[in-house]
């Protein structure tokens, strides 16, 4: 197998540019204050996006999955625990397709 230079650039070129995207985003935020709508809009960003990425999931499996989801949201509420909250929905997710046959 040989190594193609310009192969090795373009992983190079686009290594640099995925690692100057973050450190740009960083050093934007050090320098500057961002207004206090950007700040509450950055704080919730990651949940919203996860949500977004799980919506068509369970859309897709059916409403066992919802039910799961359900639960997981019931169970981060009362215990504040992550770990136990996911196994409680899978748990769910189980039992609901056991009882539904599916």
């Amino acid at each position: 197998m040989t190594l193609r230079w310009d192969v090795l650039l373009a992983i190079l070129g686009m290594a640099a540019a995925s690692y100057l995207c973050r450190a740009g985003g960083y050093a934007i935020l050090r320098a500057t204050r961002p207004p206090p709508f950007v700040q509450a809009m950055l704080h919730y960003l990651p949940g919203c996006i996860f949500v977004a990425f799980l919506a068509p999931v369970f859309a897709g499996l059916g409403w066992p999955a919802w039910v799961a989801a359900g639960a997981v949201l019931a169970a981060q509420v009362r215990f504040g625990k992550l770990a136990l909250s996911i196994a409680v929905g899978v748990g769910v997710l189980w039992g609901v397709r056991a009882v539904a046959g599916g």
